[in-house]
């Protein structure tokens, strides 16, 4: 898995992309909080869920499925979330999570479509090298995650947000 920064750099850039009229700051911090949201599920370790089961860690919270069905009840109860960019932005923001996932060079994969398959997946190319997890994150494995973080997430999230802002700097100058 990426690390949890990582992870959340994926909403951030889309909404610096989009820009503060089409995603608020109170929904990029909602999709930050999703885009982080679906590790949570390492909690099933400390209850004896198996990492292979469905529920277990990258199983059904790390899912497309899962992803838009939070982003629905998110939409059913905040009424900020309730336009079509916002619901689209949140699913993403979430979604993104497995899809990062799928990109490492370790563990099982996401299963990214349960709940119609419970297989886990990994991208025709996994270049992210996965994240140690506890105090091995502060050896050098964990230094080459985060180089590894900086080429394939970093780098391309701050070009969509560059280029987001770019784009509607030249619309304003274009319209005045």
């Amino acid at each position: 898995m990426p690390t949890i920064m990582s992870h959340a750099l994926v909403p951030l850039a889309l909404a610096a992309a989009a820009g503060r009229d089409v995603i608020s700051p109170k929904l990029t911090v909602a999709g930050v909080i999703l885009a982080m949201a679906p590790d949570a599920d390492v909690i099933g370790f400390a209850l004896g869920v198996d990492y292979a089961d469905p529920w277990g860690h990258r199983g059904a919270t790390h899912s497309l499925a899962f992803a838009v069905m939070v982003a629905g009840v998110i939409a059913a109860v905040w009424k900020e979330a309730r336009s079509l960019a916002a619901f689209l932005f949140l699913s993403f923001a979430m979604a993104s999570h497995g899809l990062l996932d799928t990109l490492t060079n370790g563990g099982l994969g996401a299963a990214l479509w349960w709940p119609w398959e419970n297989a886990r997946v990994f991208a025709p190319v996994t270049p992210i090298r996965v994240s140690p997890i506890g105090l091995g994150f502060f050896s050098a494995r964990g230094w080459e995650t985060l180089v590894s973080e900086f080429k394939w997430i970093w780098l391309p999230c701050a070009a969509l947000a560059s280029g987001g802002w770019i784009a509607r700097y030249a619309a304003r100058s274009g319209s005045r």
